[in-house]
């Protein structure tokens, strides 16, 4: 039986570019939420979250009918040594504005003075973070029972390593690779990671996000803005619309920089054991499933490929799809699970 798993050619669906991880100056960034919001808009953008360290402020009265914002924040719990864990908390609802696992001694920088005009929610607040696998965890579960989407973010950044990043796997999504980290030197390019958690049972989605602070100018090499970003499925940019979009993983994400559009995922369709996958310009087409057998269609030297065909056994758990562009720049589907 044929089953269309992503499609660009819907009738009913418009693919909306998204950044679901972004800090203005209510913390640590240096452009104001109005700023970011046109250079987004600017740069191919219809959607995106502010989402400020350990404040949520939300900006619904900055969208627009071509441009969503979506409101959330950023919380942390801090282990030994520089090792730390860092979650997004995306709200699901236009009308949810309090804020719930609120811990006074995380506030820092602008966050602190604006902390003020959050509303918090005291009886779901957390004065102190454990930094454990159950204090990770009920983080999680307390965000998700109070109506957010809630993303685990850049574990290479923040030290951590298997198993520390598979209590995260409650988590809606995570990120598979942080724009903001990788122009800053890390290698955050977190497939390993997400194999990792679906192996270890988690049925999350991958995102691509700048996490961007813009310290330096649209203009420098070293922007941190518009090089990770999701494609969003979605009948309209209505919220509701949107975060339905979101929840059920209608989605790829992908990666470039300010000035190179990464590459496409058009289509991924699965009929019997078969999946086909169309693409833009590729080097190369990998099939990654929870096996050790993967595959690959690799673009002979100096051309490149549109569709790749893979054969998929019954025993496998899931697969997901990772494109590579001539430049070097990676798409990501989310994981598809066979049962």
């Amino acid at each position: 039986m044929k089953k269309i798993l992503l499609s660009q050619q819907s009738e009913n669906l418009k693919y909306y570019k998204a950044n679901l991880h972004c800090h203005s100056t209510i913390s640590d960034g240096r452009k104001t939420p109005e700023q970011l919001k046109e250079d987004y808009k600017a740069h191919g953008y219809s959607i995106l979250a502010i989402t400020d360290h350990e404040v949520f402020i939300p900006h619904g009265d900055l969208s627009d009918s071509d441009f969503l914002m979506l409101g959330g924040y950023e919380i942390e719990a801090s282990g030994l040594g520089s090792k730390t864990c860092h979650l997004c908390f995306i709200a699901e609802s236009e009308s949810t504005d309090e804020q719930v696992c609120f811990s006074p001694s995380y506030l820092w920088g602008n966050a602190k003075k604006n902390s003020k005009y959050a509303k918090v929610n005291k009886k779901e607040s957390m004065l102190y973070r454990k930094y454990t696998d159950r204090g990770i965890k009920k983080l999680i579960k307390t965000g998700q029972k109070h109506g957010f989407f809630v993303t685990y973010n850049h574990p290479t950044w923040s030290l951590e390593s298997y198993p520390e990043y598979t209590r995260c796997t409650g988590a809606n999504a995570m990120e598979i690779t942080n724009y903001g980290c990788a122009v800053c030197g890390y290698d955050d390019d977190n497939g390993h990671a997400y194999d990792d958690m679906l192996r270890a049972g988690g049925k999350l989605y991958c995102i691509s996000t700048d996490d961007n602070h813009n310290v330096f100018p649209d203009s420098s090499p070293d922007c941190d803005s518009y090089g990770g970003y999701i494609m969003i499925a979605s009948p309209s940019l209505k919220y509701g619309d949107v975060i339905k979009a979101l929840k059920s993983g209608a989605f790829y994400s992908s990666t470039g920089t300010n000035i190179h559009t990464g590459p496409e995922i058009k289509s991924i369709v699965l009929d019997g054991n078969e999946v086909t996958v169309k693409t833009s310009d590729a080097r190369s087409i990998s099939y990654i499933p929870c096996s050790r057998d993967c595959q690959i269609k690799n673009a002979a030297h100096s051309q490149s490929i549109n569709e790749a065909k893979f054969k998929v056994k019954e025993s496998e758990k899931f697969f997901r799809i990772t494109v590579c562009d001539l430049y070097g720049y990676k798409a990501y589907s989310n994981a598809y699970f066979l049962k």
